[in-house]
Protein backbone atom coordinates (compact mmCIF):
# COMPACT_ATOMS: atom_id res chain seq x y z
CA UNK A 1 0.00 0.00 0.00
CA UNK A 2 1.41 3.40 -1.02
CA UNK A 3 2.30 5.78 1.78
CA UNK A 4 0.66 9.18 1.42
CA UNK A 5 2.88 12.26 1.71
CA UNK A 6 2.68 14.19 4.97
CA UNK A 7 2.44 17.93 5.50
CA UNK A 8 3.25 19.88 8.66
CA UNK A 9 2.22 23.51 8.99
CA UNK A 10 4.13 25.46 11.68
CA UNK A 11 2.31 28.71 12.39
CA UNK A 12 1.71 31.69 14.63
CA UNK A 13 -1.48 33.72 14.24
CA UNK A 14 0.31 37.08 14.58
CA UNK A 15 1.54 37.04 10.96
CA UNK A 16 -0.67 38.25 8.08
CA UNK A 17 1.26 36.08 5.63
CA UNK A 18 0.53 33.06 7.80
CA UNK A 19 -3.15 34.04 7.77
CA UNK A 20 -3.12 34.01 3.99
CA UNK A 21 -1.26 30.69 3.87
CA UNK A 22 -3.67 29.17 6.41
CA UNK A 23 -6.61 30.28 4.27
CA UNK A 24 -5.12 28.84 1.09
CA UNK A 25 -3.61 25.59 2.35
CA UNK A 26 -6.92 24.16 3.58
CA UNK A 27 -8.68 23.95 0.19
CA UNK A 28 -5.42 22.91 -1.47
CA UNK A 29 -5.08 19.93 0.83
CA UNK A 30 -8.76 19.08 0.55
CA UNK A 31 -8.37 18.90 -3.21
CA UNK A 32 -5.41 16.56 -2.79
CA UNK A 33 -7.29 14.53 -0.16
CA UNK A 34 -4.40 14.88 2.26
CA UNK A 35 -4.44 15.88 5.95
CA UNK A 36 -2.57 18.76 7.56
CA UNK A 37 -0.62 18.36 10.77
CA UNK A 38 -1.01 21.74 12.46
CA UNK A 39 2.03 22.78 14.54
CA UNK A 40 1.43 25.92 16.66
CA UNK A 41 4.58 27.88 17.53
CA UNK A 42 5.60 31.18 19.10
CA UNK A 43 7.25 33.02 16.24
CA UNK A 44 8.86 35.52 18.61
CA UNK A 45 10.76 32.62 20.14
CA UNK A 46 12.01 31.66 16.69
CA UNK A 47 13.09 35.22 15.92
CA UNK A 48 14.89 35.52 19.26
CA UNK A 49 16.83 32.35 18.60
CA UNK A 50 17.73 32.49 14.90
CA UNK A 51 16.30 35.58 13.20
CA UNK A 52 16.84 38.63 15.39
CA UNK A 53 17.49 40.85 12.38
CA UNK A 54 13.76 40.76 11.65
CA UNK A 55 13.19 43.10 14.61
CA UNK A 56 15.51 45.77 13.21
CA UNK A 57 14.02 45.46 9.74
CA UNK A 58 10.47 45.71 11.08
CA UNK A 59 11.31 48.68 13.31
CA UNK A 60 12.99 50.50 10.44
CA UNK A 61 10.01 49.97 8.14
CA UNK A 62 7.22 50.81 10.57
CA UNK A 63 8.99 53.85 11.97
CA UNK A 64 9.18 55.41 8.50
CA UNK A 65 5.59 56.53 7.97
CA UNK A 66 4.86 57.13 4.31
CA UNK A 67 8.04 55.44 3.12
CA UNK A 68 7.87 53.66 -0.27
CA UNK A 69 8.76 50.35 1.41
CA UNK A 70 6.00 50.63 4.02
CA UNK A 71 3.49 51.75 1.40
CA UNK A 72 4.31 48.74 -0.72
CA UNK A 73 4.17 46.39 2.28
CA UNK A 74 0.62 47.56 3.02
CA UNK A 75 -0.37 47.33 -0.65
CA UNK A 76 1.05 43.84 -0.90
CA UNK A 77 -0.83 42.77 2.21
CA UNK A 78 -4.09 44.12 0.81
CA UNK A 79 -3.49 42.45 -2.56
CA UNK A 80 -3.03 39.09 -0.85
CA UNK A 81 -6.06 39.65 1.37
CA UNK A 82 -8.25 40.25 -1.68
CA UNK A 83 -6.86 37.16 -3.40
CA UNK A 84 -7.62 35.05 -0.32
CA UNK A 85 -11.09 36.54 0.17
CA UNK A 86 -10.33 37.90 3.64
CA UNK A 87 -9.75 41.28 5.24
CA UNK A 88 -6.45 42.21 6.86
CA UNK A 89 -5.72 45.50 8.61
CA UNK A 90 -2.54 46.17 10.56
CA UNK A 91 -3.72 46.38 14.20
CA UNK A 92 -2.52 49.07 16.55
CA UNK A 93 0.25 47.70 18.73
CA UNK A 94 1.38 45.06 16.23
CA UNK A 95 2.96 42.68 17.03
CA UNK A 96 0.56 41.74 19.82
CA UNK A 97 1.58 38.87 22.08
CA UNK A 98 0.12 35.62 20.76
CA UNK A 99 1.47 33.34 23.48
CA UNK A 100 -1.89 32.69 25.19
CA UNK A 101 -3.69 32.17 21.91
CA UNK A 102 -1.09 29.75 20.60
CA UNK A 103 -1.09 27.72 23.82
CA UNK A 104 -4.86 27.61 23.46
CA UNK A 105 -4.51 26.03 20.02
CA UNK A 106 -3.39 22.79 21.68
CA UNK A 107 -6.49 22.76 23.87
CA UNK A 108 -8.63 23.46 20.79
CA UNK A 109 -6.94 20.55 19.01
CA UNK A 110 -7.94 18.21 21.83
CA UNK A 111 -11.55 19.31 21.29
CA UNK A 112 -11.29 18.80 17.51
CA UNK A 113 -11.64 22.55 17.03
CA UNK A 114 -8.13 23.60 16.05
CA UNK A 115 -9.02 24.86 12.56
CA UNK A 116 -12.10 26.94 13.53
CA UNK A 117 -10.27 28.19 16.62
CA UNK A 118 -7.19 29.23 14.66
CA UNK A 119 -9.34 30.88 12.00
CA UNK A 120 -11.17 32.85 14.69
CA UNK A 121 -7.87 33.99 16.22
CA UNK A 122 -6.58 35.08 12.82
CA UNK A 123 -9.79 36.98 12.14
CA UNK A 124 -9.75 38.64 15.56
CA UNK A 125 -6.16 39.81 15.07
CA UNK A 126 -6.43 40.92 11.45
CA UNK A 127 -10.09 41.80 10.90
CA UNK A 128 -11.87 42.98 14.02
CA UNK A 129 -12.23 45.88 16.36
CA UNK A 130 -10.72 43.73 19.13
CA UNK A 131 -7.33 42.55 17.85
CA UNK A 132 -5.68 42.24 21.25
CA UNK A 133 -5.49 38.45 21.42
CA UNK A 134 -3.44 38.80 24.63
CA UNK A 135 -6.60 40.05 26.37
CA UNK A 136 -8.65 37.43 28.22
CA UNK A 137 -11.96 39.02 27.15
CA UNK A 138 -10.98 38.73 23.49
CA UNK A 139 -9.96 35.11 23.98
CA UNK A 140 -13.18 34.39 25.88
CA UNK A 141 -15.19 35.76 22.94
CA UNK A 142 -13.22 33.53 20.56
CA UNK A 143 -13.99 30.50 22.75
CA UNK A 144 -17.69 31.33 22.71
CA UNK A 145 -17.64 31.78 18.95
CA UNK A 146 -16.13 28.37 18.20
CA UNK A 147 -17.73 26.40 21.02
CA UNK A 148 -14.73 25.95 23.30
CA UNK A 149 -15.31 25.59 27.00
CA UNK A 150 -13.97 28.85 28.40
CA UNK A 151 -13.10 27.49 31.84
CA UNK A 152 -11.18 24.59 30.33
CA UNK A 153 -9.42 26.90 27.89
CA UNK A 154 -8.14 29.33 30.51
CA UNK A 155 -7.11 26.50 32.79
CA UNK A 156 -5.15 24.96 29.91
CA UNK A 157 -3.23 28.07 28.85
CA UNK A 158 -1.83 28.51 32.36
CA UNK A 159 -0.97 24.81 32.70
CA UNK A 160 2.70 23.88 32.35
CA UNK A 161 1.85 21.04 30.00
CA UNK A 162 0.47 23.42 27.38
CA UNK A 163 3.32 25.86 27.89
CA UNK A 164 5.72 22.99 27.25
CA UNK A 165 3.88 21.91 24.09
CA UNK A 166 4.26 25.38 22.58
CA UNK A 167 7.93 25.57 23.55
CA UNK A 168 8.60 22.09 22.18
CA UNK A 169 7.08 22.92 18.79
CA UNK A 170 9.00 26.20 18.65
CA UNK A 171 12.29 24.54 19.58
CA UNK A 172 11.66 21.74 17.11
CA UNK A 173 11.11 24.18 14.25
CA UNK A 174 14.37 25.93 15.07
CA UNK A 175 16.23 22.60 15.25
CA UNK A 176 14.86 21.65 11.83
CA UNK A 177 16.10 24.86 10.22
CA UNK A 178 12.98 27.02 10.39
CA UNK A 179 13.22 30.75 10.97
CA UNK A 180 9.69 32.15 10.72
CA UNK A 181 5.98 31.61 10.13
CA UNK A 182 4.55 29.88 8.22
CA UNK A 183 7.01 27.04 7.74
CA UNK A 184 5.86 23.85 6.05
CA UNK A 185 7.49 20.45 5.78
CA UNK A 186 6.67 17.70 3.32
CA UNK A 187 7.62 14.26 4.58
CA UNK A 188 9.61 15.63 7.48
CA UNK A 189 12.63 17.19 5.76
CA UNK A 190 11.44 19.06 2.66
CA UNK A 191 11.05 22.61 4.04
CA UNK A 192 9.14 25.56 2.55
CA UNK A 193 8.90 29.01 4.13
CA UNK A 194 6.28 31.63 3.45
CA UNK A 195 2.84 32.11 1.97
CA UNK A 196 4.34 32.64 -1.48
CA UNK A 197 5.76 29.10 -1.50
CA UNK A 198 2.40 27.35 -1.41
CA UNK A 199 2.39 26.79 -5.16
CA UNK A 200 5.65 24.88 -4.77
CA UNK A 201 4.16 22.90 -1.90
CA UNK A 202 1.07 22.03 -3.93
CA UNK A 203 3.12 21.03 -6.96
CA UNK A 204 5.41 18.78 -4.94
CA UNK A 205 2.52 17.11 -3.13
CA UNK A 206 0.69 16.52 -6.40
CA UNK A 207 3.80 14.89 -7.84
CA UNK A 208 3.98 12.61 -4.80
CA UNK A 209 0.29 11.70 -5.01
CA UNK A 210 0.41 11.05 -8.76
CA UNK A 211 3.46 8.82 -8.31
CA UNK A 212 1.63 6.47 -5.98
Amino acid sequence: MAVKPTLEFFYDCSSPWTYFAFTRIIPMMEQLALPIRWRPILVGGVFNAVNQEVYKAREAMFSSSGSPRLNYYIKDMQDWARLCGVRAEMPEGHPISSVKAMRGAFYAEQQDLMVPYSRAVFEAYWDSGSPNIADDQVLDAICARVGLNSEGFFSAITNQHYKDLLRQNTDELIARGGYGSPTLFIDGDDMYFGNDRLELVGSRLKQRVDAQ
